[in-house]
């Protein structure tokens, strides 16, 4: 489906990272639109500016309103994975027969006239789609792009660029990913998660499988050989892929790795390695911290190889690279103590980011941890509590439900660490921390809001601490 064919659009959930990516997208290409959210978010006002008519609370009155006061009729609504049957607009629109659209739909609209590289994967797939997207355009390639979070430099989540290239992070939480046709696919890893949707491990495995089966002809699949997941897939789709005229490009730290990550050196937020491709070497330098972010660099600089791009100008043009939100980001330093907040809510990711917290300071880390979902705190709490042993000192929240009900005797204690409240866990890190640490806020919930506090207590600590 191509954008010209949705008419007017509404958007429900607009308030939301994706969505909210969607409508930019539509908006700058001048598809008429609005919208509706169950919060007023500071992005809402961003669309009012631009004259978007916004709802906040959702009614099933919202969408004629909103047609008698543009005068036009709603077409096609996008809505996101939680504004379903059930939700009053969403039904109201069904029966008036709109057009409805998920959001992966919408997004898919957007794309259909660009060269598409969609980036998936069970971590990994904001920071790398994020590389790409910088990397694209440091190189002067004006790429367009959809991705889940702010990128550094950019300032936005979605932007449409002159380029022929667009660059979408691909979801495979509900398997929303199968809605693109991207020309190259990256897949970072492969392991369970998200089973209350998928039940098993082995149909989160398919549907990666699946995933590479809407690869456009000729075009190219990325992946992971340092990951027994992403490697596994590989090799299951070599076959199938070949016969359809694409090309599968592994890369990684291991010697069999096509495009191959050696000698990475770390010196605070900064690292040094070397990109070996055919009879080609580059320099890869970051600075953001972290082996998991060097081989996100790596998978980007793939993707841009596979686009025909050369090895030299790709690893200059990804060292641009300066993070994303929620993605090891710094929220505040008080008597030299830095506190980061991080997106980690998965045992491999929570292990990631602590590794990438010891290599980027001389101090302690100390980790205040949100588990986020009764369903992945019921199927990884021991892997979540060893994964959080790597920090010296351990603070655990009480779970982020987010869409779920709660699950019987499904708590933080499950973890093994000590569950505090946000206060309590504050007052724990101003009583141990020293120069020289790094405090983590790690979750995908409303813990990204205590990295501030934290830092506003250490300060005061500071005050009180000076004489008078």
């Amino acid at each position: 489906m191509k954008l010209d064919e949705l008419g007017t659009v509404h958007f429900l959930g607009m308030a939301g990272v994706g969505v909210s990516a969607v409508a930019r997208l539509m908006l700058e290409a001048g598809v008429p639109i609005s919208g509706t959210d169950a919060k007023d978010l500071p992005v809402l006002e961003e669309f009012r500016a631009a004259g978007v008519p916004v709802r906040v609370g959702y009614r099933a009155e919202n969408p004629s309103d909103i047609e008698a006061e543009t005068g036009r009729p709603i077409n096609t609504v996008v809505a996101s994975s939680v504004a379903r049957a059930g939700n009053p607009e969403y039904d109201a629109a069904a029966e008036a027969g709109a057009r409805l659209l998920h959001r992966s739909e919408g997004l898919a609209a957007v794309m259909a006239e660009k060269r598409a590289i969609a980036i998936a994967g069970t971590h990994g797939k904001t920071t790398t789609s994020s590389m790409t997207a910088v990397m694209l355009e440091a190189a002067g390639y004006a790429p367009s792009f959809a991705i889940g979070a702010n990128v550094a430099g950019f300032n936005t989540n979605a932007r449409t660029g002159a380029g022929e290239w667009f660059v979408a992070e691909a979801d495979e939480s509900d398997a929303s990913l199968l809605n693109y046709r991207p020309e190259i696919a990256v897949v970072t890893n492969v392991e369970p998660d998200h089973l209350d949707h998928y039940g098993t491990a082995e149909a989160v495995e398919q549907v990666f499988v699946d995933f590479t089966e809407r690869i456009t002809e000729g075009g190219a699949l990325i992946y992971c050989a340092d990951d027994p997941g992403a490697a596994a897939l590989g090799e299951r789709t070599a076959e199938a892929l070949a016969a359809r005229g694409i090309r599968s490009i592994s890369y990684g730290t291991t010697p069999e790795a096509q495009l191959r990550l050696s000698g990475l050196t770390a010196d605070g937020l900064d690292q040094r390695g070397q990109l070996h491709w055919q009879d080609q070497s580059a320099e890869l330098h970051l600075v953001v911290p972290g082996e998991h972010n060097a081989l996100n660099a790596t998978a980007a600089v793939a993707a841009g190889l596979a686009a025909g791009f050369q090895l030299s100008e790709c690893a200059q043009a990804v060292a641009d690279f300066r993070g994303s939100s929620r993605r090891f980001e710094l929220k505040g330093e008080a008597g030299g103590v830095r506190v980061i907040d991080d997106y980690a809510h998965h045992p491999t990711e929570v292990e990631a980011v602590l590794a990438a917290a010891r290599s980027a300071c001389t101090g302690s880390v100390h980790a205040v941890f949100q588990p986020h979902l009764f369903s992945r705190t019921q199927s990884f709490a021991a892997e979540f509590g060893n994964a959080l042993k790597a920090a010296d000192t351990v603070s655990v929240l009480e779970i982020y439900p987010a869409r779920e009900e709660p699950i019987a005797g499904v708590t933080s204690e499950l973890l093994g660490h000590p569950v505090r409240s946000r206060e309590e866990a504050t007052a724990a890190v101003v009583g141990s921390a020293e120069p020289g640490d790094l405090v983590l806020t790690i979750g995908a919930g409303d813990i990204t809001s205590l990295g501030p506090e934290i830092v506003t207590a250490l300060q005061s600590d500071l005050a009180q601490e000076r004489p008078a």
